[in-house]
């Protein structure tokens, strides 16, 4: 069923009891974002009241009951929200001793008291309350009525300033000073601190008073600031994440020799620098890629030798592993084989020595073992022979 056209506007009021003679003109501002937050709760309070008190009813349908259901929970509202100022003012001692409700969660709770009280008996006892189908249907009648206009936002927002000042009595959420000439007003409303204010940063379209600028510029994911990593580039706040490892300047990378051994992080922008600051070290990586037998020693002089050999900046010039190596080899094809150290070829022919003494005391244990394995089968024939005679 369609719902009917939003033809219906409500009108609350606040209690008011200023003194007669006192002064007439009274700032009416409050806080947005809170009057906002309030108002986001009407239309899925509606939808719970609709869909509870018709469920199980073949004659009616939640469309069907939402506009006496709507003036029904405006009607609630205000009278909830003014007893609430009534208690506040007799029980003012005992309020005060503790920390009081925040406007919102008191609202809320009266939503929710309301959308209890119009639950009919079948939806009370059949289990309906507990089952998904429930929340579902909620959920669709709320969206529904705000795809349809049933009541705007504007209209809700009104009612929720109006509920906000009745439940904070102590004026934390919205200003309560009054003056005496138009005047004096105009000029406290240009510096309230509850003045209205819409976010000046491109594609933001939040709403807030004027003492939560601050604290908004300070999140607004749509504010450009500086590159968190220090790069000269002014990105949106919500960007900055997927800026800093993509393409920022100053994103850490590993060296380009990191594969043969450079475990150096550095930021981007720095590579090239890196590079030619350490190639030194580089070219001995390089070296001990191709000449893995190499000692130390015959790497230092090899290195010795390309850098004399090659021109100014040859080396230095090499960007990565693939293009460095093939620089080296190509020097070296030049100067010829490298000439390893006598040491090494020492050390060499001593682990052959060890090599073969270790092979053969293995053939030695080898033999010995077979030697008594021999032994003990003689001595089994033996002793069967003497069983035998």
């Amino acid at each position: 069923m369609d719902l009917p056209a939003n033809d219906v506007e409500f009108v609350t009021e606040k209690i008011d009891d200023e003194k007669e003679g006192g002064p007439a003109f009274k700032c009416d501002l409050a806080d947005t974002e809170i009057v906002h937050k309030i108002a986001q709760e009407f239309l899925p309070g509606l939808a719970t009241a609709c869909v509870d008190n018709t469920t199980g009813d073949v004659f009616r349908s939640p469309a069907s009951v939402a506009v006496d259901m709507r003036k029904e929970l405006v009607d609630y509202l205000n009278q909830r929200s003014e007893t609430f100022v009534a208690e506040s003012v007799i029980l003012e001692g005992v309020l005060e001793s503790g920390a009081p409700d925040h406007p919102y969660d008191l609202i809320s709770d009266f939503v929710d008291e309301f959308a209890s009280s119009k639950r009919n008996l079948f939806s009370r006892v059949s289990g309906w309350l507990l089952s998904e189908k429930r929340e579902d249907k909620i959920d669709d009648f709320a969206q529904e009525m705000e795809i349809n206009g049933f009541w705007l936002l504007d209209g809700r927002e009104v009612i929720a300033e109006t509920l906000l000042k009745n439940v904070d009595f102590k004026n934390a959420f919205h200003c309560n000073m009054k003056f005496n000439s138009a005047e004096e007003l105009a000029q406290h409303v240009s510096l309230c601190s509850f003045r209205p204010m819409a976010c000046e940063n491109e594609g933001c379209n939040a709403r807030f008073c004027a003492s939560h600028l601050e604290k908004h510029d300070s999140a607004c994911p749509f504010k450009i600031i500086p590159c968190e990593q220090k790069c000269s580039d002014n990105i949106r706040r919500r960007e900055m994440d997927r800026h800093c490892i993509t393409v920022c300047k100053m994103k850490l990378v590993n060296c380009p020799f990191y594969a043969v051994g450079c475990q150096s992080t550095i930021p981007h922008c720095m590579t090239e620098q890196h590079c030619s600051d350490t190639i030194h070290l580089h070219l001995l990586h390089i070296l001990r890629g191709i000449h893995k037998e190499a000692s130390e020693e015959d790497l230092k002089q090899r290195l010795e030798q390309l850098e004399k050999a090659a021109s100014s900046n040859q080396l230095a010039e090499a960007r990565n592993v693939r293009s460095l190596t093939s620089k080296v080899k190509d020097l070296e094809a030049k100067l010829g084989p490298l000439e390893v150290h006598t040491k090494n070829k020492e050390d060499s022919e001593e682990y052959a020595e060890i090599s073969n003494l270790a092979n053969a005391l293995d053939e030695a244990h080898i033999k010995n073992e077979d030697s008594q394995e021999t032994m003990e089968t003689s001595n089994l024939a033996n002793d069967t022979s003497k069983a035998e005679s």
